[in-house]
């Protein structure tokens, strides 16, 4: 791989061991609908509260990379605020009925099924509390005024609580032999979601370091990641790097259009002491609804309940029909064939919250491909032809046309 810009000419080959065909999946193998989309994205955030610039001893990013890729934080505790603002509208609650049938096993769509809970966070300003004592005790809980979400996995049990509805999601893991990969899956842990994005370095990248921050009370470094072309919808992602453990603490990621960051979500405090015992247990509450997964035993037991029933990066892309990337880069678009028809119009999807919702994200476009429609956010654009053929990346609408033009 070609070296990437750095403070110190660091190769991005050195970097961290970021397989190509691993690369071009995460960044381009994204779901057709802008909600999915959206949800996917926060699988990407920590985020930064500065107050001051510390003092640290000089460090090249060849350096910081690495002392990312070493750093093997067991036991933490802190609280995250996530915002995100990807240009959607206020969903109100309309994501969890968008999403209430997707990515289940056979449920009956508890509200407490994470794989429709957490794409809450595709919008808005949100509180987590988080909390990992190794690899098999993990737990993430989402405040939302006086209701509260929770998410726990212990040994082999994966248990999600709605406290508004009073719902409780049972799912069962199978042992793992690597541990070490199971706690690099979690969602909400942020060193895992630094290294996804210098997963997408290449020759097209810069990487450096500016300066220092410090957040939640914890001096850290300030990575940033930059396209060195123009055409991508993405400007920069910015890692803040605690400078003694080497966890992220801070993920943000600004359009290239300017105005507030798309994704900005991070620690507000943490703590590196080992939780109580306790605050992994979990008793069904009195009264509550139980829905069991009967597709539990997944082969990894971490907290990866959004994504439960879903298919990796890699299998996704095998699934898809022709495959294909134009282009190198950022400005890369992703094309393949649903084998299926466009995306109907808010009317023809029945109109109501759904239909308007549709509608307000979709443009209708035309050219010599004939005719689809493009759903947009301030990151990623995505084409459906009314045929059935997508064209998806970080570009804006008119590369998305030429590349259907062209295909």
């Amino acid at each position: 791989m070609a070296p990437y810009e750095s403070d110190d000419s660091t190769s991005a080959g050195e970097a961290d061991d970021l397989h190509p065909g691993r690369r071009k999946a995460a960044r381009y193998v994204v779901p057709v609908a802008v909600v999915g989309v959206a949800a996917a994205t926060i699988g990407l955030v920590p985020a930064l509260a500065d107050s001051g610039d510390p003092d640290l001893p000089k460090i090249s990013a060849q350096q910081l990379i690495e002392k990312i890729a070493k750093s093997d934080v067991q036991q933490m505790s802190g609280t995250v605020k996530v915002t995100t603002d990807l240009g959607l509208p206020d969903l109100g609650g309309l994501e969890s009925s968008l999403t209430s049938g997707a990515g289940r096993g056979s449920g009956d769509g508890s509200s407490a099924d994470p794989s429709t809970k957490l794409t809450e966070l595709a919008t808005g300003t949100h509180t987590l509390r988080v909390a990992a004592d190794g690899p098999d005790k993990q737990k993430l809980s989402l405040l939302e005024n006086a209701a509260e979400y929770s998410l726990i996995h212990n040994g082999k049990d994966v248990w999600g609580y709605d406290s508004q509805s009073n719902e409780v999601y049972h799912s069962t893991v199978a042992d793992s032999a690597d541990a070490k990969q199971k706690q690099d899956e979690t969602p909400a842990t942020p060193d895992q979601l630094a290294k996804d994005a210098l997963k997408a370095v290449d020759d097209t990248t810069s990487v450096t370091v500016q300066g220092t921050a410090q957040v939640a009370g914890r001096d850290a470094y300030r990575l940033v990641i930059k396209p060195k072309d123009s055409g991508s919808t993405v400007g920069q992602i910015t890692v803040a790097v605690d400078s003694k453990t080497g966890l992220p603490l801070k993920f943000t990621l600004t359009p290239a259009s300017g105005g507030a960051a798309v994704i900005d979500a991070g620690f507000t405090q943490i703590s590196f002491s080992k939780p109580s015992a306790s605050t992994f247990d979990f008793k069904t509450p009195k009264g509550a609804k139980v829905t069991e997964d009967d597709q539990s035993d997944h082969t990894d037991g971490s907290l990866k309940g959004a994504d439960k029933g879903a298919k990796s990066d890699e299998d996704l892309g095998k699934g898809l029909d022709g495959l294909n990337v134009i282009g190198e880069g950022w400005d890369s678009i992703a094309t393949f064939d649903t084998g299926g028809q466009g995306v109907p119009s808010g009317s023809e999807a029945g109109g109501g919250a759904f239909g308007g919702f549709l509608d307000s994200l979709g443009d209708k476009v035309s050219g010599k491909f004939g005719s689809g429609t493009i759903f947009k956010t301030r990151l990623i654009n995505a084409l459906i032809t009314d045929d059935g053929k997508v064209y998806v990346g970080a570009v804006d609408k008119a590369a998305l046309v030429k590349a259907a033009n062209a295909g």
